[in-house]
């Protein structure tokens, strides 16, 4: 019997596109009982951190970083904006250096990077697929306030996202 990419598809549970790249990857489920996001791909500062492991009362942290996707060219995706390899390498260090901290506090810990046009979106999503009661957003430094009078308070639009059954604040730096 002849295996095409189809059967190796849902062979594996996901869908490939037609050269073998997946489509998408699934969301993390992991249960959790906090999440640290940091959706600009800012430093996971150790306020962060501490203020998760205070929260956590038992369960399990997790930490999702966004290295954003800027835009779009003339309504197409480009892969131009797409974050680089040099990027998304930085959002990974910067979450395994939050894992081991989080580990160190004694809590088992959990960690994910995403690309996202749409950050508050993005930590919505991973924040349900969860199931955490408390989100820590990791907030600009007061040098960089200009971006969050351009683009909104993202603490205000993940609580507006979440409800109010989670509970959501910022950390600054």
């Amino acid at each position: 019997m002849t295996s095409t990419w189809e059967d190796t598809a849902s062979a594996a549970g996901h869908r490939l596109r037609r050269f073998g790249r997946r489509k998408f990857d699934q969301q993390p489920t992991q249960p959790a009982e906090v999440l640290i996001a940091a959706p600009m791909g800012e430093p996971i500062p150790p306020a962060a951190v501490r203020a998760a492991l205070a929260r956590r009362a038992g369960g399990a942290v997790a930490v999702v970083t966004i290295a954003r996707i800027y835009g779009s060219s003339m309504g197409l995706p480009n892969p131009g904006l797409m974050p680089t390899r040099k990027e998304m390498a930085a959002q990974k260090s910067q979450v395994e250096k939050a894992l081991r901290l989080i580990e160190k506090g004694g809590a088992e810990a959990w960690g994910q990077v995403a690309a996202s046009r749409k950050p508050v979106k993005t930590v919505a999503q991973a924040a349900k697929a969860r199931g955490v009661r408390h989100v820590i957003v990791v907030r600009t430094p007061h040098s960089k306030r200009w971006r969050e009078v351009v683009e909104g308070d993202i603490v205000k639009d993940i609580a507006r996202k979440l409800g109010s059954t989670v509970g959501v604040e910022g950390v600054s730096p």
